[in-house]
């Protein structure tokens, strides 16, 4: 099991990609809520892609799923969808990684076939992991501009995915907010709810259930 504070095999611990999110913090200050791990929608697995192609989608849904793995800890990069939201964001407002994510899946199938003999989604999870971990340190080759940037494009979209408002296609059913024990937006925090060691009362809803933002998910989408 990983110790606290500890990086796993990977190089990255789950509190680590967190911390880097710049939402350790915040769940710190808040106590647990004791959440278990919900299983996955198999309806919302069969979505059609709006701009992956279904290999893509397959490397791409390993990758997350070693990034943000579902363990003892919580829930994972599967059950919050993170795929769904990068398809819907290339397909959107991230439309310029596009090209920059077929190059990439390229890349790192080729890598991984070069070093180990197999497509990344077909090796097993200890191997998936030395791909990763070669990427996180820049030591893989044939990526462009570099592995490195490669590795830190996708990690900030499965954080964006994991963490982010589930209007956007990630975080179903709120596992990444319950992960770091966010109690949800809202547009006053009561001075209550500001003072040290009290639990905020847990609101989960999307930002854009609120009229002042219900314009704008229109557009977003």
């Amino acid at each position: 099991m990983e110790q606290e504070g500890m990086p796993d095999a990977r190089g990255l611990s789950r509190k680590e990609l967190i911390k880097r999110a710049g939402l350790a913090g915040a769940a710190a200050a808040i106590p647990s809520m004791g959440l278990a791990a919900p299983v996955a929608d198999a309806a919302e697995q069969l979505e059609p892609l709006k701009a992956l192609t279904a290999g893509e989608a397959a490397t791409l849904e390993a990758v997350l799923e070693r990034l943000i793995p579902t363990d003892a800890t919580g829930p994972g990069a599967k059950e919050a969808n993170v795929l769904r939201y990068i398809d819907w964001s290339l397909a959107g407002e991230l439309s310029v990684f596009r090209d920059v994510y077929t190059s990439a899946v390229t890349a790192l199938d080729a890598y991984a076939q070069s070093k180990y003999g197999a497509a990344f989604a077909a090796l097993p999870t200890d191997k998936q992991d030395a791909v990763l971990s070669d990427m996180d340190t820049n030591s893989a080759t044939g990526f462009s501009p570099n592995a490195k940037a490669v590795f830190e494009m996708i990690r900030g979209h499965a954080v964006q995915g994991m963490f982010g408002d589930p209007a956007h296609g990630g975080n179903v059913n709120f596992v990444g907010w319950k992960l770091v024990r966010f109690p949800g937006p809202r547009l006053v925090i009561s001075a209550h709810d500001q003072r040290l060691n009290v639990t905020p009362a847990s609101k989960m809803q999307s930002a854009y259930s609120y009229p002042l933002f219900k314009k704008s998910l229109k557009g977003a989408l």
